[in-house]
């Protein structure tokens, strides 16, 4: 299932136009001064383009990762100043994740928003259990996500 990169006009429309027939086609925005850096996690291809879109169109400094091991060894060397991560996903679990980083003095100030598909309250209870600032299910509105991320980052 593809998710909307948006419902209503701005930057977020024209991407949305940009998605056609087979293919997605990537955009960089590139703002004058630089936004805060993301890093998106996610094990469906799809999505992960389409939060990478929908961050860089807002300024955002997009770091990706597929797999739950690669979000830790990025979040570790990168430092990003948010992450935004599924939960099913191989080698790691997104619950695996938030806990070790929010364990870890070095990342443990670094907000962790999960987005899943687990959407009953004793799954987002163990979100928040482990260590998740935010979490929300799919399928998500990109604004929502979008103004959950920028609270965290304080824009």
């Amino acid at each position: 299932m593809l998710y909307p990169l948006s419902y209503e006009g701005g930057p977020r429309r024209l991407a949305q136009a940009l998605l056609h027939g087979s293919g997605l086609v990537t955009l960089h925005y590139h703002p004058t001064m630089p936004g805060p850096t993301i890093l998106v996690v996610d094990d469906d291809p799809v999505i992960l383009d389409l939060l990478t879109v929908n961050f860089e169109l807002e300024g955002y400094t997009v770091l990706r990762g597929c797999d739950g091991a690669e979000a830790l060894a990025v979040t570790r060397e990168q430092r990003p100043d948010t992450v935004v991560c599924d939960i099913m996903m191989p080698k790691r679990s997104g619950l695996e994740v938030v806990a070790e980083l929010k364990a870890d003095p070095a990342t443990a100030g670094i907000p962790v928003v999960l987005v899943s598909a687990k959407a009953l309250a004793s799954d987002v209870r163990a979100g928040r259990d482990a260590g998740a600032d935010d979490y929300v299910t799919k399928p998500f509105d990109p604004d929502d996500l979008l103004a959950r991320v920028d609270r965290l980052v304080g824009r």
